[in-house]
């Protein structure tokens, strides 16, 4: 290049600037259909679908049966998702975290026999029975959650395996034989208080009714403004971020294998209450009946979101589905039959609305 080879300056150049395009970026949503807006809103909003099929269902069985909407009926579907609702409450915990625990009704009924032998075998006072009782369901849950954070084991596997451990124990505890109601109500009749309760416009209601709301009242307080329920959600949603963030993983959910033993020890004296008397065979089908009120009240089994509240509509669900097909004079099979694709609904449904972030 020669020297007199005309160059340009730093003036020159800012002085071409203002022919620049002035126009400022701008990204076109690809999706603003009214599917887009629903699909999140209920996301942002997950009791609002629960509580939306409750209303519909009520409606719906009271359509084909009006005795579904009197007071007797509802005070009973109320009575019987009581112990479901309890079980959900714990398992909810565990699905937030991205687990699943399958020996839930497991730790149930072997708490109860625990509670109910000493109390009326050994002859230990009713409440330091329960007492034990509930130790013991926290110490199965503690079990649980020390073999999925130290053998790092699959929370399914885990507690498919304690599942049948667990059973064992109550067989072998109780020699497979019941505590009858009459014995109960002879030796330690506080093992039946939460089965009484109070009438209040026609309805009864349960104590035990009463303390699943507080319960769920109190949980749903911890999960969403302490730093242990933000340490819950943020382990479900990403467990490597959650450790990097600081978060002691491995700690927290001990805890909640913890926590949900110590539900499940407490809901023992709850059943016993409810049904009057103690039976190593009862409740064989509450764990996949906690598990379908978790999911259809809008718990996300792949952890990091999900609503207490909801899970507590979701048991609503499952017992006002099972009454209304039974007034309608629906068979056993089919009651199955429906809860069944309400699980697959409910699945679909939240893979749908995982979506919506991606």
């Amino acid at each position: 290049m020669s020297d007199d080879a005309p160059t340009k300056t730093i003036s020159d150049f800012e002085a071409t600037l203002n022919k620049a395009d002035t126009a400022v970026a701008s990204f076109e949503k690809d999706d603003k259909t009214f599917i887009h807006k629903l699909r999140n809103f209920m996301r942002r909003n997950p009791t609002m679908i629960p509580a939306l099929v409750l209303v519909l269902s009520v409606l719906a069985f009271g359509l084909v049966n009006s005795r579904f909407l009197g007071m007797g009926a509802l005070s009973t579907v109320l009575k019987q998702m009581t112990v479901t609702g309890f079980i959900a409450l714990a398992q909810t915990l565990v699905i937030l975290t991205a687990g699943i625990d399958l020996s839930v009704g497991a730790i149930l009924v072997l708490s109860s026999l625990i509670m109910g032998n000493l109390a009326v075998v050994v002859g230990v006072p009713a409440l330091i029975a329960v007492l034990i009782g509930i130790f013991f369901g926290g110490l199965m849950g503690l079990v649980n959650g020390l073999l999925v954070t130290m053998m790092r084991l699959p929370p399914f596997i885990v507690t498919l395996g304690t599942l049948s451990i667990f059973e064992s124990l109550k067989l072998w505890y109780s020699q497979s034989e019941s505590i009858r109601n009459v014995d109960i109500e002879a030796n330690a009749p506080a093992l039946l208080v939460f089965g009484k309760g109070i009438n209040v416009g026609g309805a009864s209601l349960s104590f035990g009714g009463l303390t699943l709301i507080l319960l769920a009242a109190i949980l749903w307080y911890v999960l969403n403004h302490t730093a242990w329920g933000r340490h819950v959600h943020a382990i479900g949603d990403d467990p490597d971020a959650a450790l990097l963030s600081g978060i002691h993983v491995n700690r927290t959910l001990v805890s909640v294998y913890t926590v949900a033993g110590i539900i499940c020890g407490f809901t023992a004296w709850i059943a016993i209450g409810r049904v009057g008397s103690v039976s190593p065979i009862a409740f064989d089908t509450v764990n996949l009946a906690s598990i379908t009120a978790v999911v259809i009240g809008g718990t996300s089994l792949f952890g990091g979101r999900g609503s207490i509240i909801g899970s507590v509509l979701g048991a609503l669900i499952v017992q006002v589905f099972i009454t209304g097909l039974s007034l309608a004079g629906v068979d056993d099979y089919w009651q199955k039959f429906a809860a069944g694709c309400l699980v697959i609904i409910a699945v679909a449904l939240d893979q749908w609305l995982r979506r919506a972030s991606q």
